[in-house]
Formats: C-alpha cells, sequence, structure tokens
C-alpha cells in the first residue's frame, strides 16, 4: 500500500512514517498542503493521511481542490478537539473518515484498513493465486499448508501482483505502487526483488511472469 502523508510536525510525521513502513507500506510525506496537494495530484495513492491545520493551503483546502479535479483517493484526516464543528464540513467535502489528535497508533491502522477497505465485490480478505494464499490483514503467505516468510516488500510486492493477476503490470505501475518517491526508478530493484519472491515461492515461482520491456505479471498459466 502507498500512502501520502502530509503533516507539518516532524516528530509526528517521522514517528508515522517510521510505523507504517513497519506495516508494509510505502510512504510519501509533504510538510505543507501545496506539496502534499502537488504529489496527491500527480501520484497513485491508495491512501492520503491529511492533516487540518497546514501551511500554505490547509487540509480543507486540500481536499476541496483534490475532489474539484475527480482524485477520489481515500482521505483519512487529522483532527484536534477543538475543530469538531470541522469535522462535519469535511466529511461533507468528501474526507472519508477523522481522527482526533492524540490518538493510538493501532486506532490509526484501524482507520486505515477501514478507509482502504474496497467494496466486497472487489476485495476478499483472502487473496489466492494458484496454490498461493494471502491473508493481508494476518500479514500471511500460504503454499498449500506451508508458511512462506516474506520481507515487507516482498509481500507488498506479491500482494499487488496478485491483486492484478491475469494483468502484465509495468515497472512503472509497480514502482508508484509498491516504492515510495524516494526509490530509484531505474535501479535494479524490482528485478531483486522479483528474483527473491521467485526463490522463496519454489514451485509456484513458475506462476510468476516476465515480459521484457513490459513488465510482470502473475498467473497460473502464460
Amino acid at each position: 500500500m502507498r500512502i501520502l502523508l502530509i503533516e507539518d510536525d516532524g516528530v509526528i510525521a517521522r514517528s508515522l512514517s517510521l510505523m507504517l513502513k513497519e506495516a508494509a507500506c510505502a510512504i510519501d510525506t509533504a510538510f505543507d498542503g501545496e506539496r502534499g496537494y502537488f504529489l496527491a495530484s500527480t501520484n497513485p495513492y491508495d491512501l492520503i493521511i491529511l492533516d487540518y491545520n497546514l501551511p500554505l493551503l490547509n487540509g480543507r483546502e486540500v481536499i476541496i481542490k483534490l475532489r474539484e479535479e475527480k482524485i477520489n483517493t481515500p482521505v483519512l484526516m487529522l483532527t484536534v478537539n477543538c475543530e469538531v464543528n470541522d469535522k462535519i464540513d469535511l466529511l461533507n467535502l468528501g474526507a472519508d473518515d477523522y481522527l482526533t489528535k492524540p490518538f493510538s497508533l493501532s486506532e490509526l491502522l484501524a482507520r486505515i484498513k477501514s478507509v482502504t477497505r474496497r467494496p466486497p465485490t472487489r476485495q476478499e480478505d483472502i487473496l489466492n493465486c494458484g496454490e498461493l494464499t494471502m491473508t493481508p490483514d494476518r500479514y500471511l503467505v500460504t503454499k498449500g499448508k506451508k508458511r512462506i516468510d516474506l520481507s515487507g516488500k516482498e509481500f507488498s510486492l506479491l500482494e499487488y501482483l496478485i491483486q492484478n493477476q491475469g494483468r502484465v503490470l509495468s515497472r512503472r505501475e509497480i514502482m508508484d505502487h509498491v516504492w515510495d518517491e524516494n526509490a530509484n526508478p531505474f535501479s535494479n530493484t524490482i528485478e531483486v526483488h522479483i528474483k527473491n519472491l521467485r526463490k522463496k515461492l519454489g514451485s509456484a515461482r513458475k506462476m510468476i511472469f516476465t515480459y521484457p520491456n513490459r513488465g510482470y505479471k502473475i498467473d497460473v498459466r502464460r
């Protein structure tokens, strides 16, 4: 999952970034509303965590601009107690949920899960591809009855491939959804992680196909 965090408090931003990275998320950070709006309007994100009080553009102004441009990325607003009346306004403007400061990290993770949960017709709690079974909520991958241990980035990469199984994903799509903005698009990091995945998947590695100059696909048959 790729998340954009727009938060001007450096201490909070660093703390949240570290916590979300430990949860296998790719995080981009902006410290003002103007930069946050730019990133949100030019990159594909699974979620935007948006603080209400920001310099240059505040949270309300950011979400208005995004929704006016038909950018429907889920938005989780961070507010403080004194902004109770603004919460209703923000929901009406297009925010998907809000969280009042201070909050626990467990509550934040629960809200993220709730906000990013897709409609039942598009999402299942368990992802399947051939003999592979993935349970994202439990951070679990199994092949038959055998558990496969993956790093955070390997897990995110496999999840993205399975969510799009049968479709060839370009390097750019993979980089945009699995890595953050600091990743070097010209490096061989994707190739390295694909190689590691194939090694760990054993016989299931034959489901990950390489299409030269196009990208990668996971499927039960080519």
